[in-house]
């Protein structure tokens, strides 16, 4: 089968690769359709360790073909997720308090072990989310991974209807968090980008304000905005690393900053506004099942 595999260049190629057999509590699944997400570049850059050799992709859309004999949850033709999470140990404090993401043994697709960007792939049965059947490939797959992730870091920001909240990163990611957070949570949005065009999509999706944060002083225009009070909460989905410490900037006193994007680089904290304001920096990764499947069936009525 063909498949999207990473070189020891740093350069994604299109080879053929032959699969193992399944091993018990395993599905091979057909790809339908396989998104791709920023990670997948940081994968292949070796930014996160080298991993030449791997499949990758982690927003795939399948139909299983085949399972092992001891799987129960997954029967040949239904529709699965292939996601970030591949499986967990199911044993550790992570595991056993809801946070598999932070497992010391979590394997992932498109990283540690073969990903989505295949003609087919193994999947772990009880990790892999069935899909409904109405819902469009393209979309699906955008909830696998951008879809779950943003809708998570909405509702860890706190915002309620009516505050202000600040979305950095008007992409795959911060598209989808102004949406969640304008039609589902009902908050005011401020969209944050360095591209007229992201920004105009932006306004297009319900955006209250946008702010190009290269041409203009965010701060300065969120006091405007917000009668010198700031914003009441931020979610930063950006990969470059000035997009985080404005976030901080331009929040209120005893809001809630959510750093959800993966740049490589590190952030500069105001240690003595953050502790004289009360203002708490958190961090997102990813969900786990029953915020998956919420998500699935929430865009499946939406539609």
């Amino acid at each position: 089968m063909r498949a999207a595999v990473v070189t020891k260049d740093h350069k994604v190629s299109i080879e053929d690769k032959k699969l193992r057999a399944l091993k018990p509590g395993e599905a091979l699944v057909q790809t339908e359709y396989c998104g791709v997400c920023h990670t997948d570049l940081h994968v292949k850059n070796a930014d996160f360790g080298d991993v030449t050799g791997v499949t990758l992709g982690h927003e795939g859309i399948g139909k299983v073909i085949e399972v092992a004999e001891d799987v129960e949850s997954l029967k040949i033709g239904d529709r699965v997720s292939i996601a970030w999470m591949f499986e967990s140990c199911g044993r550790c404090e992570y595991c056993t308090t809801g946070r598999e993401t932070l497992c010391r043994s979590v394997k992932n697709a498109g990283y540690t072990v073969d990903g989505a960007m295949a003609e087919q792939v193994i999947v772990t049965a009880d990790y892999a989310v069935k899909v409904p059947e109405k819902l469009d490939p393209a979309a699906a797959s955008s909830i696998t991974c951008a879809g779950v992730t943003t809708y998570k870091a909405v509702k860890v920001s706190n915002v309620k209807p009516g505050q202000w909240l600040g979305v950095f990163g008007i992409g795959g990611l911060g598209n989808l968090a102004l949406q969640y957070a304008k039609n589902v949570m009902g908050a005011k949005i401020v969209a944050f980008d360095i591209n007229d065009d992201k920004l105009a999509f932006a306004k297009e999706l319900g955006a209250d304000a946008i702010i190009n944060s290269k041409n203009v002083d965010p701060v300065a225009e969120v006091m405007k905005l917000t009668d010198n009070k700031g914003l009441d909460a931020t979610v930063v989905t950006s990969v470059a690393k000035t997009p985080f410490n404005q976030a901080v900037d331009v929040v209120k006193a005893g809001a809630r900053v959510v750093a959800v994007g993966l740049p490589v680089d590190k952030m500069n904290l105001d240690i003595p506004r953050l502790v004289l304001d009360g203002i708490e920096v958190v961090v997102h990764l990813l969900v786990q099942d029953k915020t998956y499947v919420k998500r699935l069936n929430l865009l499946l009525k939406i539609k």
